[in-house]
């Protein structure tokens, strides 16, 4: 059950980053990051075949160093050839029990040399012998990239162990070629490191941790001297000193049931180099990224502006359209009073006057001059409506100059060079079309924003207090217009004896009224009118916003959150590996 659930979590965690790998974004650092979670994959088959499998242990060391007499004293048997000066060993040599195989440990059968025995110490252990990574090619063609070379059977090799057994003497201990390969091999795998030729050698062991600890954390640098270890084993004698302890770790600690632990947290330690190798990767392109981000709402905001400031000298230019609109939407508000008939018959004077010559009409020539002046007057309308329209349409034809278009295109363009993202989202005919949308969009949002602005500010202009106010100064003349029309007829004329005034009073009266009325007027359409350009100016305010295009550079956009997505799906992996 173990093993199961061990498998369990692995395959839903692989499963993740392969998910992972396939939403990869068109981005250029993401290629390298697919193909590394495609090879660990592959481990991960070796991974599942393995993990019944004894405890796979290569010796990794210098010519000379005496890895193959090591495998004897541990095999405690002559197994494979030694030689203490001169390389013995030109291929891997895997030495296992007989009912084991390299295609049951995930190897190639090819790549090594195979060695069956029924030794007890092969009992939960398989060892590798190792070729030198420092020795010289006998064949002078075979280069060390040549596949039969030395450093590419090793390189084949050791990826498929558990337990690197790192060899080293007085003489080898600071070898370059072989320290190359370690830190190759190293992700993966657990280290033991133990220094030979302890009968011979004086001990290193401090100088090698020093050396070790830049890299790595050598628990225990192990010295031994395989010889007499072997001789021991040979006379029937148990292993004693620093050997005792090296089989102890091997065939008791580090094999069986501990072995499956070993793999697990080798394999985690592999998949967190991997996902680090992809971070460091993004993380190097990430800075373009995010300037590819900035350089859009940059160009995003200058367009925003001078579309603004476009569309606000436009509906400036056409306020007697939007004014007319307001003071129509507020007069229907404002109720059956005085003062609101006074404002319907202002907002609709040329009805009334259209109506009036309706009724008068008489005769045929009537009926034309009416049908004309409702015709001009229908005409006028609608082409104010076109007008106010056409305004904004040539807004946003201003707006998107092909020019100025073309100059934040070639500018993005190299922003998303640099960033390594499809530069097709950047290019004329893409940037063109979108353009084409976001100002379509932007016109439909200034016309809402707009009959919801004439909403408000009607219904602000008719509140009670503002009514009552324009009534009062109404009643106010005409109640006084009243009383002395109502004084001279009631008491000066009946009780006073004096004459009723003339018809010329009451053309007075009515210039006055008239004069009244339309100072009224004046002070409320200003009102609206001062009212309705701010209301504008703060609309222009916030259309330089660049939100109100959003649709603008939408595709370069939309990469570019992608890879930035793809970047936090990173870090929930690397938690999850954490958790296993």
């Amino acid at each position: 059950m173990a093993h199961l659930e061990l498998m369990a979590d692995v395959d839903a965690l692989v499963e993740r980053l392969e998910r992972w790998a396939d939403a990869a974004p068109d981005w250029r650092p993401a290629q390298p990051c697919k193909a590394l979670i495609r090879r660990l994959a592959e481990r991960l088959d070796a991974f599942r075949l393995r993990i019944e499998a004894p405890l796979v242990v290569a010796l990794l060391g210098g010519t000379g160093t005496g890895k193959s007499a090591l495998v004897n004293a541990l095999l405690a048997a002559d197994v494979v050839r030694t030689g203490r000066h001169r390389p013995t060993t030109t291929r891997p040599t895997l030495i296992c029990r007989t009912d084991l195989g390299p295609e049951l440990l995930g190897i190639n059968p090819e790549s090594v040399d195979l060695v069956q025995r029924d030794l007890p110490a092969l009992r939960n252990l398989v060892l590798i012998d190792c070729p030198d990574p420092d020795t010289t090619e006998e064949n002078p063609g075979e280069t060390d990239h040549h596949p039969d070379s030395n450093l590419a059977r090793l390189r084949q090799i050791l990826p498929q162990c558990d337990v690197l057994l790192v060899t080293a003497t007085q003489q080898k201990y600071r070898s370059g070629r072989v320290a190359e390969e370690l830190a190759a091999a190293a992700t993966g795998a657990r280290l033991v490191f133990v220094q030979t030729h302890a009968d011979v050698d004086q001990d290193i062991r401090d100088d090698w941790r020093k050396l070790l600890e830049e890299r790595y954390a050598p628990e225990r640098v192990f010295r031994v001297d395989s010889p007499a270890a072997l001789a021991d084993a040979q006379a029937g004698l148990q292993p004693r000193g620093e050997f005792a302890e090296l089989v102890d770790l091997l065939t008791r600690q580090l094999a069986g049931t501990a072995a499956n632990r070993i793999r697990r947290a080798n394999f985690v330690d592999l998949l967190t180099e991997t996902l680090e190798s992809c971070r460091r990767r993004i993380d190097d392109a990430m800075p373009a990224v995010v300037q590819l981000r900035a350089a859009v709402e940059q160009q995003r905001s200058q367009l925003a502006a001078q579309l603004a400031r476009q569309m606000r000298s436009e509906l400036l230019a056409s306020r007697r359209q939007w004014e007319n609109r307001l003071l129509g939407r507020t007069a229907s508000r404002w109720g059956l009073s005085p003062f609101s008939l006074v404002l319907r018959a202002f907002h609709g004077l040329g009805g009334a006057l259209a109506g009036t010559l309706l009724y008068r009409a008489r005769t045929p020539a009537h009926m034309a001059l009416w049908g004309a002046v409702a015709g001009v007057r229908s005409l006028q309308k609608r082409s104010q409506q076109r007008q106010a329209q056409r305004g904004a349409d040539r807004a946003v034809a201003a707006c998107w100059d092909r020019a100025d278009l073309h100059k934040a295109a070639v500018i993005l363009d190299g922003y998303a060079c640099e960033a390594g993202i499809d530069r097709q989202g950047a290019a004329m005919e893409t940037v063109t079309a979108e353009a084409q949308r976001a100002g379509s969009a932007f016109v439909a949002q200034v016309a809402d924003q707009l009959e919801s602005l004439i909403t408000r500010l009607a219904g602000r202009h008719a509140g009670r207090f503002t009514r009552w106010r324009y009534e009062l100064l109404l009643l106010i003349m005409l109640g006084w217009m009243l009383y002395r029309l109502g004084k001279n007829f009631f008491y000066d004329s009946w009780l006073g004896g004096q004459e009723l005034v003339e018809l010329n009073f009451y053309v007075q009266c009515a210039f006055w009224l008239l004069l009244w009325c339309l100072l009224l007027l004046w002070a409320l359409t200003g009102r609206l009118r001062r009212g309705l350009r701010r209301e504008i100016d703060n609309l222009a305010q916030s259309w330089n916003d660049p939100s109100s295009l959003v649709g603008l550079f939408a595709r370069l956009e939309a990469d570019a959150r992608r890879v930035e997505q793809f970047r936090r799906e990173l870090d929930e992996l690397e938690k999850a590996v954490k958790t296993i």
